[in-house]
């Protein structure tokens, strides 16, 4: 009789208690233990185990959880003697930033200060004889959710002073989803504002805390060290591509293959592994995610369960907003295809938009791509990975992305399309503005004074997302040199008999003097005076059949001229 499914529950005393299906995770314990490290921050995708694991060593380690040595009997940690002796006998501290979601930094900072305000009340009893001197328990009065920044930046450093004064021991602090706040910062413009408290707070709570015996933090991103650790230099960092804790964080595929064979699937495995299997942490590459799993094995059907329980909201701003090399990228990997790159796995949040380079560090951490090779690169001597989307389902919920943003105009996106190769100029500008007028005012062309978004480069990533459905029948290419520059958008027919296409792109800049026609105009010339279409002619295609266009845009209105 295979074990009950409970979907959603991340408390490991009621996993245990009520004795549903759980993959021992608990060699983590004593991984981590015996690592020795002060401050540990350790990223996995969301939905990956981390707040069940955050549960677990709570349960473990809590004096609270003295003498529930039940908990733990008959799991891998229990065959340690050495570190049972451990359980139950440490003040623990345990918040989670998983909630805080808010689209404006008043309503962030005062959710953290009632989280922090919570745990205050968790241990009120402190209050009672001469534990806090009077000044101490005035202070520990004032840690409520309308404290000010310094009662609340300073709130844990003291309260770790409180419990290891009272219990007589060091205190062990964990922090699960502390990014959160960060990424809804970043979606939603107070970035700024956020990380300078935040980087207040962590520095009193995990660099200048004498009463800290160990710490853990989890999260989806590795946010940069200036950005919030300053100074934090006994943080230990773990992120995806690092061997420690590899197994410790989602499925390996025998746990997977054992739950089948649990729960009588065992004729499933292959279509298992090629919707969920794919995630690599250091170099375990057969990593599936729970969440999913533990949905498979509720329903017997395959579904995107993982891709499913977020918005993604930060991933579709980032591909929204992004170069047009992006776009491209992602077509490619939508396809199946692998492209290599190199970065830096902090995520400077600040830097967002600045480089295509971030994206994919963020991409990887929050589980959508995987690594399929790596090497350091001596010349550059940074990092060089070859990367691909995860798995099925992940693909899955890109295509479903990105056919939301284009299903209501699909009709004209076609119509369009068809102008385009019927040379119906008339045609291919009344679509176009209609496209215009249904989707710019969704998207981010650049306008706003607080970000950093090129309007040219939003227009260009548009008109290539509405290209792409021509391949097959063309060779489409962005941004690459071509006689004395780069051109826009390139389409070179896979018939030889075919025609070919050389697009570029101009904004209006009203304070200029400029109009959609002289832009229009400026766009042609360019594409003349650089000699675009030289790659084209070296390919054998006669200059007759090589169309060239100008897009002039200003706002949501459209010009397309042709050249001669």
């Amino acid at each position: 009789m295979p074990r009950t499914v409970s979907i959603g529950r991340q408390d490991f005393e009621k996993l245990r208690e009520n004795q549903n299906f759980y993959v021992d995770k608990s060699k983590f314990i004593k991984e981590w233990w015996e690592a020795d490290d002060e401050v540990t921050l350790i990223t996995r995708p969301r939905r990956f185990g981390k707040t069940l694991t955050m549960s677990m060593v709570e349960k473990f380690f809590s004096v609270e959880y003295a003498g529930r040595s039940d908990l733990f009997e008959g799991l891998n940690i229990w065959a340690e003697e050495k570190l049972c002796g451990l359980q139950g006998t440490y003040p623990v501290i345990s918040i989670s930033f998983a909630g805080i979601k808010e689209t404006d930094y008043a309503l962030a900072r005062r959710k953290i200060c009632q989280i922090i305000a919570e745990e205050y009340v968790k241990y009120d009893f402190l209050l009672k004889g001469d534990c806090l001197a009077e000044l101490e328990k005035a202070s520990f009065g004032r840690k409520t959710i309308d404290m000010d920044d310094v009662d609340a930046t300073l709130a844990l450093n003291q309260l770790s002073l409180y419990l290891s004064r009272y219990y007589g021991k060091k205190v062990i602090i964990l922090l699960d989803e502390y990014d959160t706040p960060m990424q809804e910062a970043y979606v939603n413009g107070y970035w700024g504002e956020l990380a300078a408290f935040t980087r207040s707070l962590f520095n009193a709570t995990f660099k200048t805390n004498r009463y800290l015996e160990r710490a853990i933090m989890t999260g989806i991103t590795r946010v940069s060290r200036e950005s919030m650790f300053s100074d934090l230099h006994n943080l230990k960092v773990v992120t995806t591509t690092s061997e420690r804790y590899s197994d410790c964080f989602g499925f390996t595929e025998g746990e997977v293959f054992a739950a089948l064979d649990e729960f009588g699937l065992s004729d499933r495995k292959e279509e298992v592994k090629q919707w969920y299997d794919g995630f690599s942490f250091g170099s375990r590459t057969d990593i599936y995610n729970p969440w999913s799993i533990v949905n498979y094995l509720d329903t017997g059907e395959v579904a995107a369960y993982w891709a499913n329980t977020s918005s993604n909201s930060l991933a579709e701003k980032m591909i929204r907003e992004g170069s047009p090399e992006i776009k491209m990228t992602m077509e490619n990997l939508l396809q199946g295809e692998a492209f290599q790159t190199t970065f830096d796995e902090q995520v400077v949040f600040s830097q967002l938009g600045q480089g295509d380079e971030v994206v994919w560090s963020l991409f990887l951490a929050c589980g959508y791509l995987k690594v399929v090779r790596y090497e350091f690169n001596k010349v550059r001597r940074r990092p060089e990975y070859d990367l691909k989307l995860t798995n099925m389902e992940v693909r899955m919920m890109f295509e479903q992305m990105v056919e939301s943003w284009f299903g209501e105009c699909r009709r004209v996106n076609n119509a369009f399309l068809q102008a385009l190769l019927a040379d119906d100029l008339e045609t291919m500008n009344e679509y176009m503005n209609d496209i215009s007028a249904t989707l710019f005012s969704s998207f981010d062309t650049g306008k706003k004074p607080s970000e950093k978004a090129q309007p040219e480069r939003f227009y260009h990533g548009f008109v290539l997302g509405l290209m792409v459905e021509l391949r097959g029948s063309y060779i489409i290419t962005s941004n690459k040199e071509s006689g004395l520059g780069r051109y826009d958008i390139m389409l070179e027919p896979a018939n030889a008999d075919g025609e070919a296409f050389v697009i570029e792109f101009k904004v209006v800049h009203a304070g200029r003097g400029e109009s959609l026609e002289s832009a229009v105009e400026t766009a042609l010339e360019q594409i003349e005076k650089k000699q675009y279409e030289t790659v084209l002619r070296n390919r054998g295609i006669p200059k007759e059949k090589i169309r060239k266009y100008g897009f002039a845009f200003e706002g949501s209105r459209v010009l397309i001229g042709k050249g001669r």
